[in-house]
């Protein structure tokens, strides 16, 4: 991976703190908004740097949380009103656009 940079990584946490309560947007989406390559970059920086944002709004193009944050991630999106059937978030009734 190229190196990523204090500006890209600001922008990302700009563009996940935007996604408002409710919504969600996928690694893809922020990848595509900050004009970055990868949506693995988005992954990493979240991994990161990302315990102050509403990190739960962030989910893979399948609608799935990553395995390892599921129970924890549907349950905070669940709060919101956002909702999953059989694990998966219907990205077209919560999809946030940027």
């Amino acid at each position: 991976m190229a190196a990523v940079t204090d500006e890209q990584v600001e922008n990302v946490r700009a563009l996940v703190a935007a996604i408002p309560a409710g919504r969600v947007s996928t690694y893809g989406d922020i990848a595509d908004a900050a004009g970055l390559p990868s949506p693995r970059i988005v992954g990493w920086i979240m991994r990161t740097d990302s315990s102050d944002l509403p990190w739960h709004r962030v989910i893979r193009a399948s609608g799935r949380p990553a395995p390892h944050l599921t129970t924890r991630q549907l349950e905070l999106l669940r709060a919101e009103g956002v909702l999953a059937n059989d694990g998966r978030v219907k990205l077209s009734e919560v999809r946030h656009e940027f």
